[in-house]
């Protein structure tokens, strides 16, 4: 049965069930498993006939090693249901011979999250269940936008389970802070934080990391976990449709299986394009990952340099869910190009949070680049890249997957490669119709348009549905208003579950 280990080294080797359940390990570290599953190349191509679901079943049953087969079949079925996704949750657009986009935004928050946020509460339940837990569950969320409204949407009514979403009021778009403010539920709670995403963050990690604090909750049988993809449970469920986008190109005639592939991925936080570097150990042949940045680039620097620095001006930017400085799942690649060196984890850790920055040396920062290549992409690229995209193709993009777009571009200037590639989008476009109208449209056309009115020009001017999700989101009603300063999170969360 597969066991996981923490990144800083806790002495035990828990269940995939335990670590689920309690989403960061003991000694602050992220779980990881002991090793990972291997795919040949007759498995994968028996998996080629697979629909997305019966891919997910193969990809999760070896992670997955204390459920049983029909209780995993059970939280994919529940997660990827036509109702929530179509046909395809996570289907592919074909720009050209060389390059398609990997759309993983038709759930029900027209964002990427959905693909593993429909997936972790079920996956919580039955973890709850197998580990005899009693207490309620408490799930802290610090969202640079996305993650938020998708964790209240997957968790909302989930019995045990109570949900409280911090996010920086004025760092996310008009839409997904409605989202989040406007979400129905009786156990679900979204709070504005005075801060950026990284206080925000920092506020939560500190929350679990507050042995008192949460002493004091279990009192109350209450215990905290994390619907971050710091929960191992947030990301397994991503590997699945890198995997699954590769068979789809292999049906599709691009590739043979066993030929390489590129991924770009616009990330923050690290743990999309983490999902992708598992699915290359499980047998994926990627030739490189492309990690997109914006402005807000100290990924860019460390791949291309071993040195991560967060001691630099935050900015806010069109693409709001990759305004990030403190990458958390970057813990785990390091934790795995050092070959499982907890101790090194540990003071590279220690340095970032006393001192802001951490060098990783030459041989791991080779490592690295050896399938990391990186680059980031700046607002007016941004914004040029969405109207080249929909001129030459007639197809539109948002924000984050034209972050992607351009540093693919980039890529392809660089290095000469023209390796098949896919571009993982992450949001719909809808999410981002302001800066998305104005790139195609003119920003002068729109200039004294809201939100809502910008939503249907869009969709008129480019003949495509608004997604149900945000429709009607101005006509229905505000239900959390709360706010907090980000040194008083604990406090919040004290007041809401009254502890």
């Amino acid at each position: 049965m597969m066991l996981y280990k923490s990144t800083r080294g806790w002495k035990e080797n828990v269940s995939a069930a335990f670590a689920i359940k309690q989403g960061i390990a003991p000694d602050g570290g992220l779980f990881v498993p002991e090793e990972i599953p291997s795919f040949d190349k007759d498995k994968l191509q028996q998996m080629c006939s697979m629909n997305y679901n019966q891919r997910a079943l193969e990809v999760l049953k070896p992670f997955l090693g204390d459920f049983d087969e029909n209780e995993i079949e059970e939280c994919i079925s529940k997660s990827y249901s036509m109702s929530k996704f179509g046909t395809n949750p996570a289907p592919l657009h074909y720009l050209n011979e060389n390059a398609a986009i990997l759309e993983l935004w038709h759930g029900p928050t027209c964002a990427f999250k959905d693909m593993a946020l429909q997936m972790l509460p079920h996956l919580l339940v039955k973890s709850l269940q197998k580990t005899g837990e009693k207490s309620e569950i408490a799930i802290l969320v610090a969202t640079s936008g996305d993650t938020g409204k998708a964790a209240l949407e997957g968790f909302k009514d989930v019995d045990g389970t109570k949900v409280i979403v911090f996010f920086p009021q004025d760092g996310v778009s008009d839409i997904q802070k409605l989202q989040m403010i406007t979400q129905e539920g009786s156990n679900v709670w979204s709070v504005g934080v005075d801060g950026n995403f990284d206080d925000t963050q920092t506020g939560v990690k500190n929350i679990f990391a507050d042995i008192e604090f949460i002493n004091l909750a279990a009192k109350s049988s209450i215990k905290f976990s994390s619907a971050n993809s710091i929960n191992w449970g947030r990301l397994v469920p991503q590997i699945v449709y890198y995997i699954s986008s590769y068979l789809d190109m292999v049906n599709k005639g691009y590739i043979k299986i066993g030929d390489k592939i590129n991924y770009v991925v616009p990330t923050g936080n690290f743990g999309n394009i983490l999902a992708a570097y598992y699915a290359f150990k499980m047998g994926i042949p990627v030739n490189r990952l492309i990690c997109a940045s914006n402005e807000n680039n100290v990924l860019t620097e460390f791949i291309n340099t071993g040195a991560y620095d967060r001691r630099r001006p935050f900015k806010k930017t069109i693409s709001p869910s990759m305004d990030i400085l403190i990458s958390s799942n970057l813990e785990r690649l390091l934790y795995d190009m050092s070959q499982g060196n907890h101790e090194m984890v540990c003071y590279w850790m220690r340095l970032l949070k006393e001192e802001g920055h951490y060098d990783v040396g030459t041989e791991i920062k080779n490592r690295i680049s050896s399938i990391f290549w990186s680059d980031y992409s700046d607002e007016q690229s941004t914004l040029e890249t969405i109207k080249e995209v929909y001129n030459e193709y007639k197809y539109v993009i948002d924000t984050h997957t034209a972050v992607a777009v351009d540093v693919y571009d980039k890529y392809v200037i660089s290095t000469g490669d023209v390796t098949p590639t896919v571009i993982v989008s992450t949001a719909s476009p809808f999410k981002f119709n302001k800066s998305v109208a104005g790139a195609i449209l003119g920003f002068e056309n729109i200039a004294d348009k809201s939100e809502f009115e910008i939503l249907n020009i869009l969709s008129q001017h480019c003949g495509l549905s608004i997604p149900k999700g945000l429709s009607q989101l101005d006509r229905k009603p505000v239900l959390h208003n709360n706010r907090c300063s980000k040194d008083n999170m604990k406090d919040m969360v004290r007041q809401i579950l009254q502890i």
